[in-house]
């Protein structure tokens, strides 16, 4: 290869992390990162410490602590990884919520989503390669002779529903819509400059810390994925695996057919928690920017009358 071609390959790759294939690379790697630190906690919780001999006593309850500060770490680094690149959404739902409300492009919204679930799948065949002994002596424990009968084991990658919604679809479907509503909604509280927003280096923490207060309120209904790729890439790798239809279409005991809803719910959810908190604060804020031309009060605190203002109560 001549020195020529040399530096056109170069600039090419330059151009191309200058503009939205670096913010797809950053998409990738940020959901990655999301996907190893999650999903490696709930190994660790259910296969990894029972297994490894480090755990005497079994945590019983203390098992979702685990993995409801997991996620909410990985929520954090994932962030922090992305975040200066592309925004760090990591999450389909959050994209197409910003391409709504935020004048996201919508011709970044699909490549958004390929680059965000390649990197889930990824990161769940990362945590499956580390895993592959632990979660074959957890079945073979358990006395599952077949991968694929193995939910306890497959919810190392992916969703299911609780067994008292009874195989229904509304429950779970509803409890995705209303937790990626919560989780959209603080987001969007978070990143307003002109509401209370954390400054940059702190907002990952904050926006983790939603990821666990959701897990703690709201998480043993459906596994709070709240994310469609967080769910359908791992989902696949699962399949791939040896879980078989547990994975895809998603069948098991109490539930059938359920892939699709940790996709729409959250789809849906996203752009109703955007919708919401630009209904009553966002407008709010704008109101308050545009008044006579007058700078917006404080954050938390009320306007304080004008001289236009006054006279127009007078009248």
């Amino acid at each position: 290869m001549s020195v020529k071609d040399t530096r056109h390959r170069t600039s090419s790759l330059a151009r191309l992390r200058q503009n939205t294939g670096g913010e797809l690379l950053a998409e990738f790697l940020g959901t990655a990162v999301l996907i190893l630190l999650g999903c490696g906690s709930v190994a660790v919780a259910l296969a990894g410490l029972p297994g490894s001999g480090r755990q005497i006593d079994a945590f019983g309850p203390g098992n979702w602590l685990i993995i409801v500060f997991g996620w909410g770490l990985a929520v954090v680094f994932g962030v922090y990884v992305a975040g200066g690149v592309s925004g760090a959404h990591i999450n389909p739902a959050v994209t197409l919520a910003f391409a709504v409300r935020r004048k996201f492009s919508w011709a970044k919204v699909v490549p958004y989503w390929i680059a965000q679930l390649l990197g889930a799948f990824a990161g769940a065949a990362v945590v499956y390669a580390v895993y592959a002994d632990a979660i074959n002596a957890f079945n073979a424990a358990e006395g599952f002779a077949d991968r694929a009968e193995s939910v306890p084991s497959f919810s190392i990658f992916a969703t299911f529903p609780a067994e008292y919604f009874g195989g229904g679809v509304w429950g779970p479907l509803v409890d995705q819509i209303v937790g990626t509503a919560i989780l959209v909604m603080l987001i969007a509280a978070l990143i307003d400059s002109r509401n209370m927003s954390p400054q940059n280096n702190f907002g990952p923490w904050v926006i983790g810390f939603v990821v666990t207060a959701i897990g703690l309120s709201f998480g043993t209904n459906a596994g709070y994925a709240i994310n469609p790729a967080r769910d359908f890439g791992p989902r696949l790798l699962a399949y791939f695996a040896g879980w078989g239809e547990a994975a895809l279409p998603g069948n098991g005991d109490w539930f059938s057919n359920y892939w699709w809803i940790p996709i729409l719910g959250p789809l849906v959810g996203g752009v109703v928690g955007i919708l919401i908190y630009d209904l009553f604060i966002g407008q709010v804020l704008k109101a308050r920017e545009t008044l006579e031309g007058v700078e917006g009060p404080p954050a938390g605190r009320v306007p304080e009358p004008t001289d236009a203002t006054e006279t127009r109560r007078s009248e």
